[in-house]
């Protein structure tokens, strides 16, 4: 049976709510009432709640409340307690239908008259909308009601056991949005069927569930949730839900670094794939970092010489994760001349000095083999060593190939990786998995094949190992070619010519047995570089880019390493 309610219509109810803010619990208990003079029903008819049933309801209140701890203030476990409870209560109980409850004159006879101990009690000085139910969601007993409304199931044996499911803060976000959700029952009670299955372990839930309602928010244009059937509903609302925890779950933890001598970006390009993003990238030659804009316009590259940044225009750099550059090849001291070795040397020292300014957490510094295995060179690693000990890192050597990574070329680069302490302790050089790495024959085929040279199998088949160090040469004199002698000799024996570089691969007119000229694009390829990574500037200019750059693969597998000691 359902009954009308008194209603105290807002002339009356804000006096006394601004009067009863002020009382203490105590008093207003001494105020409680079950009619007041200004009260009145609904013109509509109906059965009007007797008095009896008004005196049932409050001591049921009551008791709850005492459990809670009323009239001694609660804590906030127990007023969640109370809240789950009092919902059941209100809405089993009061014989409300939702039109009556709809009324926020009800809710405030409710408050101010019949339980205004218990509303006062339960939020000491709160604003109007909790008393006066101006906003029935934050009423202290209307949004109580209608929770029970919503997620109430007859089919249950305890028809509010989803009351559980959620706290205030997330039932307000489905009923804030009850146009299109929150006012039916029937797509609340499979929310909630949905959501307490959900594995959230490491996600804020408010968080989901707010990403989760605005996802089914952009399907109520092309699904009628109240016409879908009750598993096929359900089946729905999980694959959305599924969609926002993966979207939420935290991704693994990436990294900051510097990079210098950045050249083409394919080291920076490996790290990033490691977990490393950018904030600055710095080189001297414009093309490299028009390349770099090109390819990657989000970064941040500062076209100068490195021996003349300082770190303090950027305090972003302070303390990042990683300092990374691949550095002009040093000559021995012993066999360079001393005015063709000073600018090589320059950034070395240039290089050691930004680590101990920046203090980031991992230094790695890329340069020729014999800086790490040469004694001509021990003077060299004994003074870096000692700077960098003297920042507080310590520091390890190693020669490493690139053929050992998936890298067409037999490639050595000498690697100096200094890090603080504890991360250190934790890093263990990158080791190669064993497999063989490509060969020229299985990279280049596709692409010497591409304009129809009929000579382009049987080119493949015999160039069947990996390719001599690409040499990128001296900006000081030389052209676009693969390198001193030896490197062309090499080059000769898989059937390239190496004397200078094409602008295409050869066409269906080219000699079958004649040796093709490798192009720049050809060039990036044996760096193992991706095919959609542009280089700008002239032939010379970019092939220079690519043969001094560090193959991406190889930079990836130092990116590891690094990254498993940061994260230990």
């Amino acid at each position: 049976m359902s009954f009308l309610y008194p209603r105290l219509l807002a002339e009356q109810a804000k006096p006394l709510f601004e009067d009863y803010r002020r009382l203490p619990v105590g008093t207003l208990t001494d105020r409680v009432a079950y009619s007041h003079e200004s009260a009145v029903y609904v013109a509509t008819g109906g059965d009007r709640i007797p008095v009896e049933r008004l005196r049932e309801l409050r001591a049921g209140v009551l008791d709850l409340a005492g459990h809670a701890g009323f009239p001694s203030a609660a804590d906030r476990a127990h007023n969640a307690r109370f809240d789950i409870r009092l919902a059941a209560l209100l809405h089993s109980e009061m014989g409300m239908v939702p039109a009556e409850a709809a009324s926020r004159d009800v809710w405030a006879f409710l408050a101010l008259v019949l339980l205004p101990d218990v509303a006062f009690w339960r939020y000491p000085q709160p604003p109007k909308d909790r008393v006066l139910g101006t906003d029935l969601t934050r009423h202290v007993f209307g949004r109580l009601w209608w929770r029970a409304q919503l997620v109430r199931s007859s089919e249950d044996p305890d028809p509010y056991s989803a009351l559980d499911i959620l706290g205030e803060a997330a039932f307000d976000q489905i009923y804030a949005r009850r146009a299109a959700l929150g006012g039916s029952p029937h797509t609340v009670r499979a929310i909630l069927r949905v959501w307490q299955d959900l594995d959230l372990e490491g996600l804020n839930e408010r968080d989901a569930l707010r990403d989760f309602l605005k996802r089914l928010l952009r399907l109520g244009p092309f699904v009628l949730f109240d016409g879908v059937e009750r598993e096929a509903l359900e089946e729905e609302l999980r694959a959305v839900a599924q969609e926002s925890v993966n979207a939420l779950r935290p991704k693994p933890s990436r990294f900051t670094s510097v990079e210098i001598c950045a050249g083409s970006g394919a080291q920076a390009l490996g790290l990033e794939r490691a977990g490393f993003d950018p904030i600055l990238l710095i080189d001297s030659k414009a093309d490299a970092c028009f390349t770099i804009d090109l390819n990657r316009p989000a970064w941040d590259i500062v076209c100068m010489d490195v021996v003349q940044f300082e770190p303090g225009v950027r305090p972003d750099t302070q303390g990042v994760d990683l300092l990374s550059g691949g550095l002009p090849r040093v000559k021995s001291p012993a066999t360079a001349r001393r005015a063709e070795d000073t600018e090589e040397r320059r950034v070395l020292r240039a290089a050691i000095e930004l680590a101990r300014e920046m203090r980031p957490k991992a230094v790695v510094l890329e340069n020729v083999p014999d800086l790490v295995e040469s004694p001509a060179f021990e003077a060299d690693r004994a003074w870096i060593e000692e700077e960098l000990r003297a920042a507080g890192y310590r520091s390890s050597w190693r020669v490493l190939n690139a053929s050992d990574f998936g890298v067409p070329q037999n490639r050595s680069s000498g690697f100096l990786v200094a890090l603080r302490e504890p991360y250190f302790s934790r890093f263990s050089w990158p080791v190669a998995d064993g497999a063989a790495p490509p060969t020229v024959g299985d990279v280049l085929g596709p692409s010497m094949a591409s304009r129809g040279w009929p000579g382009a199998e049987e080119w493949a088949k015999r160039a069947d190992r990996t390719a001599p160090a690409l040499v990128g040469g001296s900006d000081r004199r030389g052209g676009a070619d693969l390198g001193p002698t030896g490197s062309k000799k090499a080059w000769a024996a898989l059937g390239v010519n190496g004397n200078s570089l094409g602008d295409e691969p050869p066409g269906a007119d080219f000699p079958e047995d004649d040796h093709p000229k490798l192009t720049v694009e050809q060039a990036a390829l044996v760096q193992s570089i991706p095919p959609d990574w542009r280089f700008a500037g002239g032939k010379t200019s970019r092939y220079r880019q690519i043969g001094h750059a560090m193959p991406p693969p190889l930079a990836t597998a130092m990116g590891r390493a690094v990254a498993a000691a940061l994260r230990s």
